[in-house]
């Protein structure tokens, strides 16, 4: 993975390096003195050059030597023993001393004065070398040696620039981007191909879009199914509203005496509108806070279950089978309003001479609670739709309001799980909670 990180570390280190190459450039530059020293050809290596030549070959030959410099390099040259009295002659002409000892600042002398000490490895004397260099000479050596560290900053700091401008952007433009993601997923116009781009980027930036591209998916789908709900609730309301509506306009017309035939009527739509409201609160409240999750005591919760089925459908017969300490973990509100609804299902079409079939089991890290009826079953077209709030295949149209199943899909998918809905392979219908052992809580 090209990470984030490791541009932002290079990056840091790059400039740090480059910045100390400028200060140690820029030192060598300022101090001028070390810089002639160093760097001028009629300077660099003389004082060596000189104090071999003068205990190797005596002081004629060490004279020839500064008087050859002095032609090709215009530069005067003194040499002093450790008591400051003169080796040799030199090349430094007797009225320029006169000049230069009436004119002790230097600032207004014609040359440029420069000294160093030297001593020989060979003999150990130590000798001090004083140059005076014309100032014309040395400006233009100056500027001619100037030219490359020059060149050199000015290069150096347009790499600095480049890739601080091309870090900026690699940073800038991804947020940029994000920002304008969460704007359009504030205004719920969020587009998932915004980011299509910036998500296949294999650094930090990357990893963030494409976990916001799943998150924007997931709150877009929220809202869309949010807003088919209410479509949804509000055309399921509109039928036992009319038909309550009805039913009192009838009372009120009738006489004192046959009103009292609209009241079970009455009574009735009312229990109906208030199951469905029942079921849309229970769809509704999944998606809520609910708590820590806690082991569930799975074999208790499903003999509860069949205590239950007794008393609503005295002629159901429900079988219960549980595998031994199932360690499912959740929260045991959704999945007992789950396995309720998916019995309802069952009591409404399974026929009294068989029995329902509650099983729970183990699949690798899965736990698996089914139930199975003998009804007729569904057709297959419709199967893939049945956990749709409001959805009701054609021939179960008049049974329930459509909600039981999706319930039942909800509670399934808080836990990390799925509903599995299908025809048995021997007659009957067949619905299954397959949950993990330890949810995920996914939204």
């Amino acid at each position: 993975m090209r990470s984030l990180f490791w541009r932002v570390f290079a990056s840091f280190w790059l400039a740090i390096a480059l910045t100390a190459g400028f200060s140690l450039l820029l030192g060598r530059v300022i101090n001028q003195d070390a810089w002639l020293l160093n760097q001028h050809p009629a300077l660099k290596g003389l004082a060596e050059a000189w104090t071999q030549r003068y205990e190797n070959d005596g002081p004629d030959a060490s004279q020839q030597l500064l008087e050859a410099r002095k032609r090709e390099y215009r530069v005067d040259v003194q040499v002093l023993d450790e008591n400051g009295i003169s080796i040799i002659r030199g090349t430094f002409p007797p009225r320029a001393a006169a000049y230069e000892a009436r004119h002790p600042n230097e600032k207004r002398l014609p040359w440029r004065r420069l000294s160093v000490e030297y001593t020989s490895p060979k003999s150990g004397e130590t000798y001090l070398l004083i140059y005076r260099l014309p100032l014309p000479a040395v400006i233009e050596w100056q500027r001619q040696s100037l030219l490359w560290p020059i060149s050199a900053i000015s290069i150096a700091l347009l790499v600095v620039i480049l890739v601080s401008l091309w870090l900026s952007l690699s940073i800038t433009r991804p947020l940029n981007r994000l920002r304008g993601a969460v704007h359009d997923l504030g205004q719920t116009a969020y587009q998932q191909s915004s980011l299509a781009h910036l998500a296949k980027r294999r650094d930090e930036l990357g990893t963030l879009a494409a976990d916001f591209n799943r998150m924007g998916e997931r709150v877009q789908g929220l809202i869309s199914s949010q807003r088919q709900l209410l479509r949804d609730v509000s055309h399921e309301l509109r039928s036992p509203l009319a038909r309550l509506r009805i039913a009192i306009a009838l009372s009120e017309r009738a006489e004192p005496a046959e009103q009292k035939k609209y009241w079970p009527r009455l009574t009735q739509e009312c229990d109906r509108l208030e199951a469905l409201i029942s079921e849309i609160l229970t769809l509704a409240r999944l998606d809520a806070e609910s708590g820590s999750v806690q082991t569930i005591a799975l074999r208790q919760m499903l003999e509860k279950l069949q205590e239950d089925a007794r008393i609503e459908a005295p002629v159901q017969h429900l079988r219960v089978e549980c595998e031994p300490n199932l360690p499912l973990v959740g929260w045991a509100d959704m999945i007992q309003s789950a396995l309720e609804n998916l019995l309802r299902n069952a009591l409404r079409f399974n026929p009294p001479e068989q029995a329902i079939e509650l099983l729970a089991r183990k699949e690798g890290d899965w736990i698996c609670l089914s139930v199975r009826d003998h009804g007729p079953g569904v057709a297959e077209e419709h199967l893939a739709r049945l956990h749709e709030p409001f959805f009701r295949a054609p021939d179960q149209s008049a049974n329930g309001h459509g909600l039981g199943l999706a319930i039942a899909r909800r509670a399934a998918e808080r836990h990390g799980g799925q509903l599995i809905l299908a025809n048995h392979k021997d007659g009957g219908f067949i619905a299954t909670l397959r949950l993990p052992l330890k949810p995920s809580a996914s939204a």
